[in-house]
């Protein structure tokens, strides 16, 4: 077992480790999309029983990715360890009875408790950790849903809700209907919206813990992807404006800054990347499908930064320094 620290996640009791695992490129898609590339089932079972060795057991998923497969994937490891998972899922994006994603967002207190309800099946439990909002639906007030959300709590079916991207206002409000234990957003040294929007503020102040998602960029500040061509033809990031055209070599030179600073440190420029995010007192949740990857990202979790190589990261990646939108316009 991994000696990787654990702190608490919010104000309400919930401790996981700093350093979680994202699920969601263990299965092939979301809307339609390959997320990363094919995925191997047996590969990506082998790597949640090798997070889990390690200590790595946040578990996040949600009803989007597949959409549902990824849900059914991670209830697999469930049995017989369900007491040592800490189980995180989400709802938000209107998934149809066929389990497809409508292209819709949908907040109404009745599509939030049929979806804990088709997610618990999915899983094969009958509770939930953390259960967020993936989305916050704009035609519906979000205190109804996290309304609706609280009576899970009151239920038994879900132990702590969560948000996602939401803004600090709507977390405020949020949090007022009943007490928000995370708030998770896309953070990274490529994405430092959260500061530039004050949510990351927000839920340091309201005592609301936050889980950054993609903290590797979705993979490109790994350093290894070299060219648009060397993602799969069928790959979703070849939607994101992020990996597109001039956006692509603008941010890939801040990439190769990233390499330079890692190999003087004897890391590599995901590891690096990886400790920045969690040397600003956050969980992370890097996604992988693969054991080799994971056991790197656990050992970014013990790599320490001093002042001068924040700052000189700082000088390398400052807010807003990378090209294009974090997403294409369909999301």
């Amino acid at each position: 077992m991994s000696t990787i620290k654990r702190v608490p996640l919010g104000s309400q009791g919930l401790t996981v480790p700093v350093e979680g695992l994202g699920c969601m490129g263990m299965t092939s898609g979301v809307a339609g999309m390959s997320v990363y590339g094919e995925a191997d089932e047996t590969e990506s079972l082998a790597t949640l029983h090798r997070a889990l060795e390690l200590g790595i057991n946040l578990l996040d998923t949600a009803d989007l990715y597949g959409p549902m497969h990824n849900e059914r994937l991670v209830g697999k490891v469930l049995t017989g360890r369900r007491q040592e998972i800490i189980l995180a899922t989400k709802f938000g994006f209107e998934v149809d009875d066929a389990e497809n994603w409508t292209g819709k967002l949908n907040g109404h207190p009745a599509y939030a408790r049929k979806s804990i309800e088709r997610s618990l099946k999915n899983l094969g439990t009958d509770y939930v950790d953390l259960y967020y909002l993936h989305r916050v639906d704009p035609s519906v007030p979000i205190e109804d849903t996290i309304g609706e959300m609280s009576r899970f709590v009151e239920e038994g079916k879900v132990r702590y809700l969560g948000v996602s991207e939401t803004t600090p206002d709507e977390l405020r409000r949020a949090h007022q209907v009943h007490p928000i234990t995370a708030l998770q957003t896309e953070y990274s040294l490529f994405d430092r919206g959260v500061e530039e929007t004050g949510s990351l503020q927000a839920a340091r102040e309201l005592g609301i813990g936050f889980v950054a998602y993609s903290p590797l960029g979705r993979g490109f500040l790994s350093g290894e992807i070299k060219s648009p061509d060397d993602l799969e033809a069928n790959d979703s990031r070849r939607h994101f404006p992020r990996y597109q055209g001039e956006n692509f070599y603008k941010n890939l030179e801040l990439v190769e800054k990233l390499q330079t600073l890692a190999q003087a440190k004897s890391v590599t420029a995901a590891q690096l990347a990886i400790a920045w995010v969690l040397a600003q007192d956050v969980v992370a949740i890097p996604g992988t499908k693969r054991r080799k990857y994971l056991e790197a990202n656990v050992a970014a979790a013990s790599i320490p930064l001093s002042a001068q190589e924040l700052a000189e990261l700082e000088a390398i990646m400052p807010v807003g320094s990378s090209a294009g939108a974090a997403y294409p316009a369909m999301f």
